[in-house]
């Protein structure tokens, strides 16, 4: 349940946030599945909280592609197809090429700033975090360093607006391809784990490098759904 701060004051946006990601990771989880419907009510009457922020998340949810309004019933968890998991491949795919030219020396950040090779150092660290998390095959872990992975990585671009539309990808991303994940009992070894590569790559100032790392990935991550969803976990 969404905690208050030390003198049981918590602004309605905090709250309205909070709501926001623990009803995210739900979904995330698995623990919410595609086309489950709940109220307002149903979700005020878990958290302990009054309808009126959880309307304010649940409505950002819907915004940010994971909710559906459902009239006179209230929302439901979206159900993606694979056609959708391949459209946000395909966009996620055309927002990265154009990160990567900025980044290895395009008209964006000079990639001889010191500061850059600093920041993606950091970025690499989390990476490594990820990789260990797909490593084992522990998702739940995956999912939560992936996403600050690509958040922080895209946000050494400088433009917030793509930055935030990426990370929306990616969580839709997560979410079509969650539901597919977690039938599969033991998920080490299947899950892409090159977040460092990545990075160096971009280090190197070599975007057609770093391209390549990410079209395998998507290639991958395509095969890997594609295949859970038609029965198979070979």
């Amino acid at each position: 349940m969404p905690g208050t701060g030390g003198n049981g004051a918590v602004t309605r946006s905090t709250l309205r946030q909070q709501i926001a990601d623990a009803l995210r990771d739900e979904v995330l989880a698995g623990r919410l599945q595609p086309g489950q419907e709940f109220t307002v009510k149903e979700i005020a009457d878990q958290y302990g909280v009054s309808a009126t922020p959880v309307r304010e998340a649940l409505v950002d949810l819907s915004a940010q592609g994971l909710l559906d309004a459902v009239q006179h019933r209230g929302f439901e968890v979206r159900a993606y197809s694979l056609a959708d998991y391949r459209g946000m491949i395909e966009a996620r795919s055309l927002v990265t090429d154009g990160m990567f030219h900025q980044l290895t020396g395009g008209d964006g950040r000079d990639p001889s700033d010191p500061r850059l090779a600093a920041d993606l150092a950091v970025v690499r660290r989390r990476g490594e975090e990820a990789e260990r998390a797909a490593g084992a095959g522990d998702l739940n872990i995956l999912i939560g360093y992936d996403l600050r992975f690509w958040r922080e990585l895209s946000a050494l671009f400088g433009n917030p607006y793509l930055a935030d539309f990426l990370h929306r990808l990616r969580v839709q991303s997560w979410v079509c391809a969650v539901q597919h994940l977690r039938r599969v009992s033991d998920l080490k070894g299947r899950l892409w784990s090159r977040h460092t590569d990545l990075v160096d790559a971009l280090a190197r100032r070599d975007p057609a490098g770093a391209h390549a790392v990410v079209t395998a990935y998507n290639a991958h991550s395509l095969d890997l759904v594609e295949r859970l969803a038609a029965g198979s976990a070979g």
